[in-house]
């Protein structure tokens, strides 16, 4: 494996993921019943931004780091992100780190939720069990989180929102995988929310699999996409995105209204937009072009 995240961390696209992440798991959380969360590539957990490495924390500053260093956000969901991550910092008295995907829905976690994080790569896992040593109902394998995702559904709450992050090393293969292994979760679990992130790079790539989801998926579909840079750009990444199926009520609007507000204070170059839009289900929806 040749992607290491920590020289990604806290990045544009780590920001709009995470702030995705926080609205889904604080929406299906209006009820009261409990849920399951299932992280497939939880990484290492918590990242340094500090560090003799001149790289380590680079992307983070058009990332977290900008966005801490703005005015308070209008929309309730980037008040709510930048407020765990600060929180994480505080209480773990790190202040120069990013706290990735699975600490951040471990510590929103409430007490009838529990949580199962995955990551195969042995170093990574160690650290990730070190990061989560301290949450509550929150378990750790380190294997294959597409079949810990197959063995755990449908759980007892029968509830589950279920976060899949490949590296991309091989896109074509691991976007395979993930869309396999997101059919087999809506068979056991058909109103299941998952969120499957993506990067903008390749259009075609892109709008061949995204495609091929109107014979396969026959749940509600929506992308969020936010790019800071032109989508047809010759950059190493030029946007993030994210495929939700079985939205919560109103999602869609929301998102709209925060993913606009983001890219005015992410986006220096004023290159970027983000968009709203459903592959399968309701009309799209878009935010900015």
């Amino acid at each position: 494996m040749k992607y290491r995240h920590r020289f990604h961390a806290g990045n544009f696209a780590d920001v709009h993921k995470h702030v995705a992440l926080l609205a889904l798991l604080q929406a299906l959380q209006r009820k009261n019943k409990g849920l399951l969360y299932v992280d497939t590539h939880a990484g290492a957990g918590v990242y340094e931004l500090a560090g003799p490495d001149p790289h380590r924390g680079a992307e983070a500053r058009h990332g977290i780091t900008l966005l801490l260093s703005r005015p308070e956000p209008q929309s309730q969901e980037l008040r709510d992100y930048r407020l765990a991550v600060l929180r994480w910092r505080a209480e773990h008295a790190r202040p120069r780190t990013y706290p990735g995907s699975a600490p951040l829905a471990a510590q929103a976690l409430r007490s009838q939720d529990r949580a199962l994080c995955c990551e195969r790569q042995p170093q990574e896992c160690r650290a990730l069990r070190s990061c989560l040593a301290g949450a509550h109902r929150v378990r750790v394998e380190c294997s294959d989180g597409y079949a810990q995702l197959a063995a755990c559904l449908p759980p007892p709450e029968r509830r589950a929102l279920v976060l899949i992050d490949p590296p991309y090393e091989d896109p074509s293969e691991e976007i395979e995988l993930a869309l396999s292994a997101i059919g087999a979760a809506l068979h056991r679990l058909a109103n299941g929310v998952i969120a499957l992130w993506y990067p903008l790079k390749d259009e075609r790539w892109l709008a061949r699999w995204q495609q091929s989801l109107t014979h396969r998926i026959g749940a509600p579909t929506l992308c969020l996409e936010l790019w800071l840079y032109r989508r047809d750009a010759r950059v190493a990444l030029n946007g993030s995105g994210l495929m939700i199926i079985n939205p919560p009520y109103r999602f869609d609007a929301h998102a709209a209204l925060w993913q606009q507000e983001l890219v005015g204070l992410l986006d220096a170059g004023q290159h970027g937009g983000s968009a709203v839009r459903a592959l399968v289900g309701e009309n799209a929806r878009h935010a900015h072009t």
